[in-house]
C-alpha cells in the first residue's frame, strides 16, 4: 500500500482518537542519517499532526541520521512551528525559481541521487540511496526521477524498501510499544545534565517536553532529529521511498522489504541504556542551527548522487560528535553496519538472473568499506554508477 494511503490513514486515527489516546496507542527517526525506523515509519506525530509514512530507518536518514537510520512515526507528538526552537528562527524555504525566462519555459530537473547498478552475470540488482524526508524541488512533477532511475524500476518485477508497505502500517504500535513508557521515564534514565539539556531545548514547545519524557532514551533521539530535519524545511511526503511508490504502483505492486519489523526494532530496542544515552547526547552536542546547517549538508550531497563522499561526511561527522567514540563505533555497528549485511543478504535471495531487482535503502547505508556496494563487490558484483 502506498506510503500516502498509510499516512492518511493515519492522520484519521490521530484525528479521531486525539493526541492522547494516539499517544497511548501507538511514532519516528533519525531524519537524515537514515534512520532510526524509517523503515518503521517517517510518519510524524510531533504535536498532533502526522505528517506522513515513509522509510526511516533509519533516520538516519534523521537529521543527518536519515539516511542511515530508519525514520520513525512518533506517538503523540507535534511538528514545531517554525520558530519553536530557542534562539533559532529558520530561514523561509527558499522560492521556486520563476517557470520561465527570456529563452522560454525552465525545465526542473530531478536530484540526481546515489544510483548504482550492480552486476553479476545476468543477476542485476539497481541501488537508489534515499532520504525519508525532501523538498518538492527532488521530484519535479513532470519527471520525479532522471531517466536511467526510471528505466530501472520499469525493468524491475521487484521493489525492495527496508520495510514493507504492510509492516509499515503496524510499526507505529511496536514503536510506542518498545519506545514509549505509561510515565514518565526519560528523565530518570538520563543523567541529570543531559535531561537538563534536553529540556532546555524543548523549551519553547511544552507540549512536546510532556510527550518526550514518556520515551526511552533512542526514541527520544529520533525526535530530537526529527525536529532538526523538519526545522530544515525537508518534508516528510517528500521522502524518496514515498515518491518511488507513488510512481512504481502505477504500473507494477510487488513491493517487498529488506528487513523484518521486529529485526528493525531489535536494532534499537537491543541497545544499552549507555548506547542510547550517547545517542541522545550526540544530538544535543551542536546547537539547532548548527544541526539544521548539517540536514542541509547531507540533502546536498545526496542531490548530488557520490555515495562514498556521503559516507565519509557521515564518518566525520560522527567522530566530531561522539562523546564516547567506543560506545558510538558500537551504535553504528548494530544501527548501520549489521543492517547493511543483512540487507544485502536478502537482495542476494530476492535477486534471480534476467529478473532485476530494484533496492531503494536511506543513503547512508550505500558507500564506505563497510556498505552496500562494498558487500556487493565483495559479493562478485560489478558496482557502477547509474
Amino acid at each position: 500500500m502506498p506510503d500516502a494511503v498509510a499516512a492518511r490513514r493515519l492522520a484519521r486515527r490521530l484525528r479521531d482518537g486525539g493526541c492522547g489516546a494516539a499517544f497511548a496507542r501507538r511514532w519516528r527517526a533519525r531524519a537524515l542519517n537514515g534512520a532510526a525506523l524509517v523503515g518503521v515509519c517517517c510518519a510524524l506525530c510531533l504535536g498532533s499532526a502526522p505528517a506522513e509514512l515513509a522509510h526511516a530507518a533509519g533516520a538516519a536518514a534523521t537529521a543527518p541520521a536519515q539516511a542511515g537510520r530508519p525514520a520513525v512515526p512518533m506517538p503523540g507528538m507535534q511538528a514545531p512551528p517554525r520558530a519553536s526552537v530557542p534562539g533559532f528562527n529558520p530561514p523561509p524555504p527558499s522560492p521556486a525559481p520563476p517557470g520561465t525566462t527570456a529563452s522560454g519555459p525552465v525545465r526542473t530537473q530531478p536530484a540526481r541521487m546515489p544510483f548504482y547498478v550492480a552486476t553479476r552475470g545476468t543477476t542485476t540488482i539497481y541501488v537508489l540511496g534515499t532520504l525519508h524526508v525532501g523538498d518538492p524541488a527532488d521530484y519535479p512533477a513532470a519527471q520525479p526521477f532522471r531517466p536511467p532511475i526510471l528505466a530501472a524500476l520499469a525493468a524491475s518485477p521487484t521493489l525492495a524498501l527496508e520495510l514493507s508497505p504492510d509492516e509499515l502500517l503496524i510499526s507505529q504500535d511496536d514503536v510506542s510499544k518498545y519506545g514509549v513508557c505509561k510515565r514518565d521515564c526519560l528523565p530518570g534514565s538520563l543523567p541529570e545534565p543531559l535531561w537538563h539539556k534536553l529540556a532546555l531545548r524543548l523549551r519553547g514547545n511544552p507540549a512536546a517536553l510532556d510527550a518526550i519524557k514518556k520515551m526511552r532514551p533512542w526514541l527520544a533521539s529520533l525526535v530530537v532529529e526529527t525536529y532538526d530535519s523538519l526545522s530544515a524545511g525537508l518534508q516528510t511526503e517528500y521522502g524518496t521511498e514515498a515518491q518511488l511508490q507513488n510512481v512504481y504502483l502505477k504500473t507494477r505492486g510487488k513491493i517487498v522489504g529488506l528487513e523484518t519489523l521486529p529485526q528493525q526494532m531489535r536494532a534499537f530496542t537491543g541497545l544499552s541504556l549507555a548506547q542510547q544515552r550517547e545517542m541522545l547526547a550526540q544530538d544535543l552536542v551542536q546547537t539547532p542551527a548548527q544541526n539544521v546547517a548539517d540536514v542541509r549538508a547531507l540533502h546536498r550531497l545526496w542531490r548530488v548522487g557520490d555515495a562514498d563522499a556521503i559516507a565519509a561526511w557521515q564518518a566525520a561527522k560522527s567522530e566530531n560528535l561522539a562523546r564516547d567514540q567506543r560506545i558510538s563505533d558500537s551504535i553504528d555497528n548494530r544501527i548501520v553496519y549489521e543492517r547493511n549485511r543483512r540487507f544485502v543478504s536478502r537482495m542476494l535471495q530476492i535477486a534471480a538472473p534476467n529478473k532485476p531487482v530494484f533496492v531503494a535503502i536511506g543513503a547512508l547505508h550505500l558507500g564506505g568499506p563497510k556498505g552496500v556496494l562494498q558487500l556487493l563487490r565483495q559479493r562478485g558484483f560489478v558496482v557502477e554508477p547509474g
